[in-house]
């Protein structure tokens, strides 16, 4: 089945507003990403679970963009006649559109593809930075911790107040309230 040169068109202005939503979609994940890790080092748990929060509703009404950008491009590979496992990748599948098109359509899909393929990038370094940051700081807490609780071990010197000097053999250093 061929589709009209107009619905072809169609479909590419369709494509080109779901990009643009991506690549709204990944500045706004850049920015979360900055902003958990100010809140990680202020230790603002208030802050954090509300972000927490505004992830995860973000995440849910992602996923409208992200149908939809399947749905296109399976049309506009089924139009163009290639294979789905030729265009599986977005950018590999940009190119090859942008290979078919010609005028402006083809330089506004080249311009999303070069915005994507640079915030890709970027989210790709600072989620790194985050992730090494999260594992700092639960190396540093898992330590801290270890420090903390080893006091209560057997062979530990603490001191009475009159100045004598007692081993702790079985005594905890932490009392836990439940």
């Amino acid at each position: 089945m061929k589709i009209a040169a107009s619905e072809i068109e169609d479909k590419v202005d369709e494509l080109l507003v779901v990009l643009d939503r991506d690549i709204r979609h990944i500045q706004e994940n850049l920015l979360m990403l900055n902003e958990l890790r100010s809140l990680v080092i202020k230790q603002d748990e208030v802050s954090l679970q509300k972000l927490l929060e505004s992830i995860q509703s973000e995440t849910n009404s992602y996923k409208d963009n992200e149908l939809k950008r399947q749905s296109l491009r399976e049309e506009l590979e089924t139009a163009f006649s290639c294979s789905i496992e030729q265009g599986i990748i977005v950018g590999g599948f940009l190119s090859r559109l942008e290979a078919e098109l010609t005028g402006e359509k083809k330089i506004e899909v080249a311009d999303r593809k070069t915005k994507l393929r640079v915030l890709a990038e970027k989210l790709k370094r600072e989620h790194l930075s985050t992730a090494m940051l999260l594992s700092d700081c639960s190396r540093f807490n898992s330590m801290l911790l270890k420090n903390i609780l080893e006091l209560g071990q057997a062979g530990t010197i603490t001191y009475s107040p009159k100045g004598s000097a007692e081993r702790q053999t079985s005594q905890a250093f932490v009392n836990l309230q439940f």
